[in-house]
Protein backbone atom coordinates (compact mmCIF):
# COMPACT_ATOMS: atom_id res chain seq x y z
CA UNK A 1 0.00 0.00 0.00
CA UNK A 2 1.54 3.45 -0.86
CA UNK A 3 2.27 6.40 1.83
CA UNK A 4 -0.38 8.35 0.37
CA UNK A 5 -2.59 5.33 1.78
CA UNK A 6 -1.31 4.72 4.93
CA UNK A 7 -0.75 8.15 6.45
CA UNK A 8 -3.58 11.03 6.84
CA UNK A 9 -2.85 13.95 4.74
CA UNK A 10 -2.17 16.15 7.51
CA UNK A 11 0.86 14.07 7.65
CA UNK A 12 2.14 14.17 4.96
CA UNK A 13 2.16 17.80 4.47
CA UNK A 14 3.76 18.06 7.77
CA UNK A 15 6.47 15.76 6.02
CA UNK A 16 6.84 17.59 2.90
CA UNK A 17 7.49 20.75 4.88
CA UNK A 18 10.06 19.68 6.53
CA UNK A 19 11.82 18.86 3.55
CA UNK A 20 11.12 21.70 2.04
CA UNK A 21 10.58 24.41 4.67
CA UNK A 22 7.91 26.24 2.24
CA UNK A 23 5.83 27.46 5.01
CA UNK A 24 3.09 29.32 2.85
CA UNK A 25 2.31 25.52 0.91
CA UNK A 26 2.13 24.45 4.06
CA UNK A 27 -0.61 26.51 5.26
CA UNK A 28 -2.22 26.64 2.11
CA UNK A 29 -2.64 22.64 1.90
CA UNK A 30 -3.37 22.33 5.47
CA UNK A 31 -6.10 25.08 5.25
CA UNK A 32 -7.73 23.62 2.60
CA UNK A 33 -8.25 20.60 4.51
CA UNK A 34 -8.47 20.92 8.13
CA UNK A 35 -10.49 23.59 9.90
CA UNK A 36 -8.99 24.96 13.54
CA UNK A 37 -11.54 22.75 15.19
CA UNK A 38 -10.13 19.98 13.77
CA UNK A 39 -6.55 20.93 14.34
CA UNK A 40 -7.03 21.55 18.08
CA UNK A 41 -8.55 17.88 18.14
CA UNK A 42 -6.06 16.42 16.43
CA UNK A 43 -3.30 18.71 18.83
CA UNK A 44 -5.00 17.28 22.04
CA UNK A 45 -5.10 13.50 20.81
CA UNK A 46 -3.82 12.70 17.47
CA UNK A 47 -0.72 10.41 16.66
CA UNK A 48 2.43 11.88 16.98
CA UNK A 49 3.23 13.69 13.98
CA UNK A 50 -0.70 14.74 13.62
CA UNK A 51 0.05 16.26 17.16
CA UNK A 52 3.12 18.15 15.55
CA UNK A 53 1.39 19.22 12.29
CA UNK A 54 -1.41 20.45 14.41
CA UNK A 55 0.34 22.45 16.62
CA UNK A 56 2.72 23.94 13.95
CA UNK A 57 -0.42 25.05 11.88
CA UNK A 58 -2.40 26.39 15.22
CA UNK A 59 0.70 28.28 16.07
CA UNK A 60 0.62 29.53 11.95
CA UNK A 61 -3.19 30.52 12.18
CA UNK A 62 -4.41 30.44 15.10
CA UNK A 63 -6.11 33.15 17.21
CA UNK A 64 -5.96 33.39 21.47
CA UNK A 65 -9.30 30.60 21.57
CA UNK A 66 -6.31 27.98 21.15
CA UNK A 67 -4.40 29.32 23.69
CA UNK A 68 -5.54 26.34 25.89
CA UNK A 69 -5.01 23.52 23.86
CA UNK A 70 -1.51 25.17 22.77
CA UNK A 71 -0.56 25.36 26.92
CA UNK A 72 -1.46 22.06 27.16
CA UNK A 73 0.77 20.76 24.74
CA UNK A 74 3.67 22.63 26.43
CA UNK A 75 3.22 19.53 28.43
CA UNK A 76 2.39 16.79 25.36
CA UNK A 77 4.99 13.70 25.87
CA UNK A 78 6.72 13.83 22.79
CA UNK A 79 9.31 16.74 22.97
CA UNK A 80 8.89 18.17 19.49
CA UNK A 81 5.36 18.67 19.93
CA UNK A 82 6.41 20.70 23.23
CA UNK A 83 8.89 23.10 21.62
CA UNK A 84 6.21 23.62 18.74
CA UNK A 85 4.33 24.45 21.42
CA UNK A 86 6.47 26.47 22.92
CA UNK A 87 7.27 28.87 19.86
CA UNK A 88 3.78 28.72 18.55
CA UNK A 89 2.06 29.48 21.86
CA UNK A 90 4.00 33.22 22.43
CA UNK A 91 2.47 33.95 18.32
CA UNK A 92 -1.08 33.16 19.69
CA UNK A 93 -0.30 35.45 22.40
CA UNK A 94 0.03 38.40 20.19
CA UNK A 95 -3.45 38.03 18.37
CA UNK A 96 -5.76 38.30 21.57
CA UNK A 97 -7.94 41.41 21.46
CA UNK A 98 -9.64 43.16 18.54
CA UNK A 99 -7.57 43.83 15.50
CA UNK A 100 -6.39 47.38 16.78
CA UNK A 101 -5.20 46.02 20.32
CA UNK A 102 -3.18 43.41 18.28
CA UNK A 103 -1.83 45.99 16.34
CA UNK A 104 -1.13 47.97 19.59
CA UNK A 105 0.44 45.07 20.88
CA UNK A 106 3.23 44.53 18.05
CA UNK A 107 3.86 48.46 18.40
CA UNK A 108 4.40 47.27 22.26
CA UNK A 109 6.87 44.56 21.66
CA UNK A 110 8.75 47.04 18.87
CA UNK A 111 9.03 49.68 22.20
CA UNK A 112 10.59 47.11 24.34
CA UNK A 113 12.39 46.27 21.88
CA UNK A 114 13.77 49.81 21.63
CA UNK A 115 14.51 49.79 25.04
CA UNK A 116 11.64 53.07 24.82
CA UNK A 117 10.16 52.41 28.45
CA UNK A 118 8.05 55.35 29.36
CA UNK A 119 6.09 55.21 26.00
CA UNK A 120 6.05 51.22 26.45
CA UNK A 121 4.61 51.77 29.84
CA UNK A 122 2.25 54.53 28.44
CA UNK A 123 0.78 52.62 25.86
CA UNK A 124 0.39 49.75 28.27
CA UNK A 125 -1.60 51.61 30.13
CA UNK A 126 -3.76 52.39 27.37
CA UNK A 127 -4.52 48.78 26.03
CA UNK A 128 -4.51 46.79 29.75
CA UNK A 129 -7.31 50.34 29.96
CA UNK A 130 -9.29 49.44 27.16
CA UNK A 131 -9.03 45.50 27.90
CA UNK A 132 -7.56 44.13 31.27
CA UNK A 133 -7.45 40.42 29.57
CA UNK A 134 -5.06 41.59 27.48
CA UNK A 135 -2.12 39.11 29.22
CA UNK A 136 0.70 40.64 26.93
CA UNK A 137 -0.26 44.21 27.44
CA UNK A 138 0.31 43.28 31.78
CA UNK A 139 3.49 41.25 30.95
CA UNK A 140 5.18 43.69 28.84
CA UNK A 141 4.53 46.48 31.30
CA UNK A 142 6.14 44.15 33.49
CA UNK A 143 9.40 43.91 31.65
CA UNK A 144 9.35 47.72 31.35
CA UNK A 145 8.86 47.87 35.41
CA UNK A 146 11.25 45.72 35.90
CA UNK A 147 14.06 47.60 33.51
CA UNK A 148 13.38 50.84 35.36
CA UNK A 149 14.13 48.94 38.84
CA UNK A 150 10.90 48.98 39.64
CA UNK A 151 10.37 45.13 40.63
CA UNK A 152 7.46 45.41 42.83
CA UNK A 153 5.61 47.09 40.25
CA UNK A 154 6.68 44.35 37.78
CA UNK A 155 5.80 41.24 39.84
CA UNK A 156 2.52 42.60 40.44
CA UNK A 157 2.04 42.76 36.67
CA UNK A 158 3.60 39.43 36.23
CA UNK A 159 1.15 38.50 38.94
CA UNK A 160 -1.79 39.64 36.50
CA UNK A 161 -0.36 38.64 33.50
CA UNK A 162 -0.62 34.67 35.19
CA UNK A 163 -4.07 35.50 36.26
CA UNK A 164 -4.97 36.42 32.91
CA UNK A 165 -3.32 33.56 31.21
CA UNK A 166 -1.98 30.75 33.35
CA UNK A 167 0.33 29.41 30.47
CA UNK A 168 1.94 32.62 30.56
CA UNK A 169 5.53 30.93 31.71
CA UNK A 170 7.27 34.38 30.28
CA UNK A 171 5.48 36.39 33.39
CA UNK A 172 6.55 33.46 36.24
CA UNK A 173 9.81 33.66 34.55
CA UNK A 174 10.03 37.32 34.94
CA UNK A 175 8.92 37.19 38.37
CA UNK A 176 11.13 34.93 39.59
CA UNK A 177 14.38 37.48 38.22
CA UNK A 178 12.37 40.37 40.06
CA UNK A 179 12.28 38.35 43.58
CA UNK A 180 16.47 38.08 43.11
CA UNK A 181 16.43 41.31 42.65
CA UNK A 182 14.69 41.82 45.86
CA UNK A 183 16.31 38.97 47.52
CA UNK A 184 13.57 36.65 47.76
CA UNK A 185 14.86 33.74 47.04
CA UNK A 186 11.64 31.84 48.08
CA UNK A 187 9.93 33.95 45.93
CA UNK A 188 12.19 33.19 42.67
CA UNK A 189 12.12 29.31 43.58
CA UNK A 190 8.08 29.38 44.02
CA UNK A 191 7.94 31.57 40.65
CA UNK A 192 10.60 29.34 38.71
CA UNK A 193 9.23 26.42 39.92
CA UNK A 194 5.82 27.70 38.28
CA UNK A 195 7.22 28.40 34.75
CA UNK A 196 8.75 24.74 34.93
CA UNK A 197 5.55 23.60 35.63
CA UNK A 198 3.82 25.10 32.58
CA UNK A 199 6.73 24.26 30.38
CA UNK A 200 8.83 21.77 31.83
CA UNK A 201 11.30 22.15 29.15
CA UNK A 202 12.87 25.69 30.32
CA UNK A 203 16.10 23.78 30.74
CA UNK A 204 17.78 26.92 31.95
CA UNK A 205 15.14 27.49 34.64
CA UNK A 206 15.34 24.33 36.21
CA UNK A 207 18.98 24.69 36.42
CA UNK A 208 18.59 27.75 38.20
CA UNK A 209 15.89 26.32 40.61
CA UNK A 210 18.99 23.76 41.69
CA UNK A 211 21.42 26.52 42.14
CA UNK A 212 18.84 28.77 44.17
CA UNK A 213 18.17 25.88 46.65
CA UNK A 214 21.62 24.35 46.85
CA UNK A 215 22.52 27.57 47.69
CA UNK A 216 19.16 28.56 50.22
CA UNK A 217 19.60 25.18 51.50
CA UNK A 218 16.14 24.40 50.32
Amino acid sequence: MSDKFRYPALDRYYQRYLEDENTADFIRYVSAHYSIGTLTRLADCGQTISRRAAVLMIGYVGTYSENEVMGQALNDRDRAVRLLADHGIRDIWGRQGTPSQQTQLQRLYQLINKHDLSNAIALANELIVENSDLSEAWSQRAIAFSAEGDFVAAIEDCCEALNKNRYHFPAAIGMGHCCLQLDDIGGAIAAFRLALQINPDLEGVRTQVHQLERASGN
